[in-house]
């Protein structure tokens, strides 16, 4: 493995009148033409969102500047937002965000130049690539788990329920907006609740179709207990939820990312793999087996928000804060087996864990660029580098 590093110019898109983010790795912030970049925009940061705490979504148009807003939610965190992101069948006009709308979390698909919206039955946690369908799950379960991940009010009908058979993953027809339960939160203990001894508490914290969706992932995490972690199961079904598989049964497992409709690279403990030597790192996953290997030969041995670039040469990632508070962005390329170090970031002092600023690096639908979360300068705002077509340059 070969290191370098690289300084190239960064310019902050987003003025300094708020605190402006954009949120998850795994989601879209531009659209088609990369003339505007999606964001969110708060009034404050260092603490969580709690009832009656809005956010604006809206959108930074590039050449100008200029911060437009789309929309008021209340529902947002600072991790993922309202899960904002364009729609892919009108990837120019079109937007999806979560929002409250008579007392009950939903989703909308938004039209920016109109302003004609319509509305989903649930909020979207992830929505397929080719956008006919969304996944959702219950974003105030979430909140009681995770609050930077979750909505804040309405609160958890299902609160006192360890596994509830009407909770669970649900499969959204984005063209109607209607939504169907397929797999319950009961179905999922009963796959995997042979790990602990006793009776336990499960959320479902990430789920992300793969790239056709035929399939899609999920982190079923047992709920915390005081003095001790939570576990992670990685398991995958089918888009109508059958033929579920446990890809890794309870352990320690983080952030992936769909390499294929076959293969998913996670920062993992890998026990099940052949390939595990015995400690936390990134391995690549064939789905429906326990087939896989260790990534970069171990290299990336912290957890990582990683994402390959549109044609699959390249994966950007991003570390949590080192003792001194800075944060590293990095791209690596398999090809050369060499990693570049874009640059190092300043996390801020934090009230609590999630309300901190995670880099979450983003491709541009192009390649030609990757824009990133900071609070570096003191306030969140959304960065850009620009790579002009020339990332082999980097890796000489």
């Amino acid at each position: 493995m070969k290191t370098l590093s690289k300084n190239l110019p960064i310019k902050r898109l987003t003025p300094d009148d708020a605190q402006y983010f954009f949120g998850y790795y795994d989601l879209q912030p531009f659209n088609k033409s990369e003339s505007l970049h999606l964001t969110h925009k708060a009034s404050f940061r260092n603490r969580l969102q709690v009832k009656n705490d809005s956010a604006e979504v809206g959108f930074i148009e590039l050449s100008t500047g200029k911060y437009e807003r789309i929309d008021t939610t209340l529902a947002w965190n600072f991790q993922q937002g309202a899960m904002l992101q364009w729609n892919s069948l009108c990837p120019d006009k079109e937007v999806i965000y979560n929002t409250l709308r008579d007392g009950e979390f939903c989703g909308v698909v938004k039209d920016i130049m109109s302003g004609k919206e319509r509305f989903l039955d649930r909020p979207v946690a992830n929505v397929s690539r080719d956008g006919k369908y969304g996944l959702s799950i219950n974003m105030s379960r979430l909140y009681d788990f995770r609050p930077g991940y979750g909505y804040a009010w309405p609160t958890d009908p299902d609160f006192y329920k360890k596994h509830s058979k009407d909770d669970g993953v649900y499969l959204i027809d984005m063209e109607s907006g209607k939504s169907k339960l397929v797999i319950s939160l009961d179905e999922l203990w009963e796959f995997t609740g042979k790990y602990f001894s006793k009776d336990e508490k499960i959320i479902i914290n990430h789920i992300t179709f793969n790239p056709d969706a035929s399939r899609f992932i999920m982190l079923v995490r047992n709920f915390h207990e005081k003095g001790v972690n939570h576990v992670t199961a990685l398991v995958t079904a089918s888009r109508d939820g059958s033929d579920m598989y446990l890809l890794s049964d309870y352990g320690l497992q983080s952030h992936y990312w769909w390499m294929n409709n076959d293969e998913v690279i996670f920062f993992s403990d890998g026990k099940e793999l052949e390939a595990c030597r015995g400690w936390y790192n990134t391995y690549v996953f064939k789905d429906k087996t326990h087939d896989g290997y260790m990534f970069a030969d171990g290299f990336f041995d912290i957890d990582t928000h990683m994402s390959f670039s549109p044609d699959g040469r390249f994966m950007l990632s991003d570390t949590y804060p080192n003792l001194e508070r800075y944060k590293r962005l990095r791209i690596y390329s398999p090809e050369k087996d060499t990693c570049v170090t874009l640059g190092y970031f300043r996390e801020l002092e934090n009230a609590c864990t999630d309300v901190r600023c995670d880099l979450h690096p983003r491709w541009s639908r192009s390649g030609d660029s990757i824009t990133f979360d900071s609070v570096h300068e003191g306030f969140r705002g959304i960065y850009e580098i620009k790579l002009d077509g020339k990332i082999e340059d980097l890796f000489e």
